[in-house]
């Protein structure tokens, strides 16, 4: 909703003032789980963009935004095999899959005492055809690591990878691993951001901008792109009830609330606004674009 309306009010502002330049709104496919802004931005899909603006609902008090970092992170998906038996007759000709991703669990739970508060570790167990009188020949774990930068998440991944291969020996199962691509932690365009809070201002709006904003634990591929090319994302209270935090069923019900879509609509016009002004202004679309290349 909210990239829609950007994209129409720039639109709107362009035409009503005869400003040049060129709007583009993308979609991305599988965001939350399968990298899409990465593939997109392989593809040339990002080529003819400047500037990148985008936004993002979440938990916090009305009438407040900030463009905070987030940390990079990288999923690891992770299928142990092993080899039936009965597990009342002949457990012992068994080599149990499931042991392995328990071992796995518990080392991981093991390790996080000795990683750093802002490092993140977190996974399931699934599984296939199970049943409690059979050794289980096979399990699966969907990891996913974070940390404040690439360098950082590919430390730690290891660490789980090790984590993985000493549950392997031990259960004497085979193990396959996959890596995910890394998506990158978000940088804020602070020139973008002043820009932004600037025009929030006009709607009763306190935004945070700068290297004091907290950074937030979450993830996004939104951060690859800011790795390319000048942009915001900034995040937006919508709700302050207890346990609807992103991704929750309680969050999905705040969202559908007039006061979300008041939010959301003065997002919007601050969005629309920043963007107006990169078209229109070429000494401020220079300084952000000089905070970014000083910055990579």
């Amino acid at each position: 909703m909210a990239g829609v309306g950007v994209a129409l009010g720039i639109k709107a502002a362009m035409e009503d003032h005869d400003i040049d330049g060129k709007v583009i709104l993308l979609g991305t496919p599988a965001e939350e789980g399968g990298a899409g802004k990465i593939h997109l931005l392989n593809s040339g899909a990002y080529d003819e963009m400047d500037v990148c603006l985008m936004s993002h609902p979440s938990v916090g008090p009305p009438k407040e935004a900030a463009t905070s970092r987030s940390l990079a992170v990288q999923s690891v998906e992770v299928e142990f095999h092993g080899h039936t038996a009965h597990a009342g007759a002949q457990p012992w000709e068994g080599q149990n899959a499931l042991d392995a991703a328990v071992l796995t669990y518990n080392a991981v739970s093991v390790l996080r005492q000795q990683i750093k508060p802002d490092h993140r570790i977190h996974g399931i167990i699934e599984g296939k055809d199970w049943a409690p009188n059979i050794i289980p020949d096979y399990a699966k774990m969907r990891w996913l690591v974070r940390a404040p930068n690439s360098a950082e998440v590919e430390i730690l991944r290891d660490r789980l990878l090790n984590c993985i291969k000493a549950a392997s020996m031990a259960t004497s199962c085979t193990v396959d691993t996959t890596q995910g691509l890394i998506m990158k932690d978000l940088r804020q365009n602070d020139t973008l951001g002043q820009e932004f809070a600037t025009a929030m201002e006009k709607y009763g709006y306190k935004t945070h901008v700068g290297p004091s904003v907290p950074i937030s634990t979450a993830s996004t591929d939104f951060g690859n792109i800011t790795y390319a090319l000048p942009s915001i994302h900034p995040r937006y209270g919508i709700t302050q009830v207890p346990g609807a935090g992103n991704h929750t069923a309680a969050f999905t019900k705040e969202a559908a609330t007039q006061q979300a879509h008041h939010a959301s609509l003065a997002i919007i016009k601050g969005l629309a606004m920043t963007g107006v002004r990169v078209l229109t202004d070429a000494q401020f679309f220079e300084k952000a674009k000089r905070e970014f290349e000083s910055s990579v």
